[in-house]
């Protein structure tokens, strides 16, 4: 075949693909099968190969993904992709809408679900997508273009070739893609996705555009950022007139708005949206009151950081009935006895829930819960589902009142009531429990203890059943023909697991401290008092009173870690673990003052640096991070994506400062 037919071939070739997408993925109308379709896709894919010079910008092989990335580049948005204010009850709704007539007169407003995903701007030039970046801080995004390529419901060609066009859209994970993924995810062994949202948001930041295109992404474009919608310059005089001509262009833009006339018709269709979550293929996470008209908008202006002419309300948080069917017993890594419940499976904010915590037996018997009963559950912040109460209305007289066990469920041990230190709780208190010890070696190796990679609960469960551990001071003697062999560990997995292991040597002790799970012992506490004493011999020698003098640790926490080092079996554990190689001194600097004093609060994706590395620098000057935003929180951290501790840090009035205001604190 000659370049010359190559060409017109390819032409043909990239108009059925494209024109077969678009009745499957946008009509659900297949005119070809799936295998007619994979043909002419595997032919265009030769064809291109053949000849690399006769790629087009918006050709549909582009969808599957390119070369992988060594790092995403940073892009600085022309238009500030700015967030909105958030209401909370219609009345707060409804000062908006009061406040917006008393300023513009009789005004309309465009009313849109507010979708749970990433937000994005795409760029077009002469019709055709050149460049994509996520939101970021509103201001300088990450250039994220070859993996918006593979998201085929956008167009790489629009219908009419504009000299230059941004939009502004929301990818996220339809809802169905979502539980497939995750079902995959489990067959395979792998860690689950918390949400839709996450997902979505992970997809679309990986360096190797083939797995963002193997995640089946979505998007809905919700506004014009910059550009004429027409070849002559016409202009749109509303914003619904813009979206109506977006979708003329070839965009799938947001779905199921109205442009209310009044602050009755956007509370009615917020209702109906509130009403029908259900059926959206995507998750929602409130609904936009938007002015409609764009002379309006100009007339209203802006905030310092958010439009004064639109809102968003946020739903309640979302509440479901179902069947509480029986109480699984779950034994710590501390021997406190944990009830959860299994549930008939309902979907609830994302996703579809079957288990959630009962917290401890008081929490059982305040709300009067009984197995069988019809209970309502929420999920607490929209990520952990729990039990708001029991509808014993709908009781039908054989349900059973739930008691908690007298012995061990893991050992056989019997139980103890302990009101010492965490509240009241039903303990084991068996050193030798096996739950305890697999609880126990997991959070050593966790992320914010010992930061094992590789050894998650499966793994430490195959080891402990195999007899290749009794402790955790067993790892650091384990050598790769050890693991290699045992199930679903090769020779490769196996070296990666010892080395993994032996990494860990050198975490010093402020991670050691935390991952030998003392009670009331968390990270912070771990870090504060690593500092102090540098070594571990000190700590061993240390006293209560010693431990009560270190800020922010109280008398129940000293208590536990004398308690702890007076321990023969800790004190004989911890002499293991030196002399296999474990790092018992503090690793950190000396720390600064810059900071000291100040506690930061963290939200969102920061554009140059992991929230974990913010948090070291945090500390390393003197400050605190904690993770809820109060009044006594002097600032909040917040980048990409900033979700509820932005706007409570905003209603609270909380500082709130971006990476570059927070390096330049730090002098860096």
């Amino acid at each position: 075949m000659s370049r010359e037919e190559a060409i017109a071939r390819a032409e043909y070739l990239r108009a059925e693909i494209r024109e077969n997408s678009r009745l499957y993925y946008e009509n659900d109308a297949p005119k070809i099968s799936d295998y007619e379709y994979d043909m002419m896709f595997r032919e265009l894919t030769e064809l291109e190969e053949k000849f690399p010079d006769i790629v087009t910008a918006d050709s549909p092989t582009h969808r599957v993904g390119g070369r992988a990335l060594d790092k995403f580049e940073k892009f600085s948005h022309r238009v500030r992709m700015g967030s909105l204010t958030d209401v909370f009850s219609f009345d707060e709704l409804s000062e908006f809408t009061d406040r917006m007539e008393g300023l513009l007169g009789k005004t309309s407003y465009s009313v849109e679900p507010k979708i749970d995903g990433l937000s994005v701007a795409l760029i077009y030039k002469d019709g055709i997508f050149v460049q994509g970046a996520t939101r970021g801080d509103g201001e300088v995004g990450e250039d994220v273009t070859e993996n918006l390529r593979t998201v085929r419901s956008i167009p790489l060609k629009l219908s009419e070739p504009l000299p230059y066009l941004c939009v502004r859209g929301e990818v996220y994970m339809p809802k169905r893609v979502f539980e497939e993924l995750n079902e995959v995810r489990e067959a395979a062994g792998q860690q689950l996705f918390a949400n839709p949202r996450n997902a979505a948001a992970g997809s679309l930041r990986q360096l190797d555009p083939k797995i963002a295109a193997s995640r089946r992404l979505d998007i809905l474009i919700f506004n014009l950022q910059e550009g004429s919608l027409y070849m002559d310059g016409r202009a749109c005089a509303t914003h619904s007139e813009t979206l109506d001509r977006l979708a003329e262009l070839g965009f799938s833009v947001v779905t199921d708005r109205v442009v209310a006339k009044s602050f009755a018709e956007a509370k009615a269709h917020i209702e109906h949206l509130g009403d029908s979550r259900e059926s959206l293929p995507f998750d929602m996470d409130g609904a936009v009151v938007k002015v409609d008209s764009l002379s309006d908008r100009i007339k209203a202006g802006e905030g310092t950081s958010t439009p004064k002419w639109a809102v968003a309300y946020k739903y309640p948080p979302e509440e479901k009935e179902t069947k509480l069917i029986s109480v699984d017993i779950q034994v710590g890594r501390t021997g406190v006895l944990t009830p959860t419940a299994n549930l008939e499976p309902v979907r609830l904010a994302g996703t579809t829930v079957s288990r959630a915590t009962l917290h401890n037996a008081q929490f059982i018997a305040e709300l009067g819960i009984r197995i069988g009963d019809t209970v309502v559950v929420r999920k607490a912040g929209e990520i952990i589902p729990e039990i708001v109460r029991s509808v014993p209305e709908k009781r039908i007289g054989t349900e059973i009142p739930f008691e908690m066990p007298k012995i061990c469920p893991s050992c056989g041990a019997p139980v103890v009531r302990d009101e010492c230190g965490e509240g009241t709780a039903i303990r084991c208190v068996n050193p030798a429990c096996p739950a305890q010890t697999a609880r126990s070696i997991t959070h050593f190796a966790s992320k914010g203890a010992m930061n094992i990679d590789g050894l998650g609960p499966q793994v430490v469960e195959l080891l402990l059943a195999n007899g290749k551990i009794k402790d955790i001071a067993d790892l650091y003697s384990l050598k790769v023909e050890d693991i290699e062999g045992l199930d679903r560990m090769g020779k490769k997995s196996a070296e990666n697991l010892i080395s993994a292991i032996e990494e860990s040597k050198g975490r010093g002790l402020e991670r050691l401290l935390y991952a030998l799970g003392i009670r009331q012992v968390g990270e912070v506490a771990a870090e504060e008092i690593a500092r102090r004493f540098r070594t571990l011999d000190a700590l061993i020698s240390a006293t209560r009173d010693d431990f009560v003098n270190i800020n922010d640790i109280g008398e129940i926490t000293a208590t536990a870690l004398v308690e702890f080092f007076a321990d023969e079996g800790a004190r004989a554990l911890c002499e293991r673990l030196a002399s296999l190689g474990v790092v018992t001194d503090a690793v950190s600097e000396e720390r600064g003052v810059l900071l000291e004093g100040l506690t930061f609060v963290l939200t969102g994706t920061l554009p140059t640096m992991t929230r974990d590395e913010a948090s070291a620098i945090i500390k390393e000057n003197g400050g605190k991070v904690s993770g809820s935003v109060s009044k006594k929180t002097s600032y909040v951290l917040a980048g990409e994506e900033a979700g509820s501790k932005l706007t409570k840090a905003q209603a609270l009035g909380v500082p709130v400062i971006d990476e570059e205001a927070f390096l330049k604190m730090v002098g860096k």
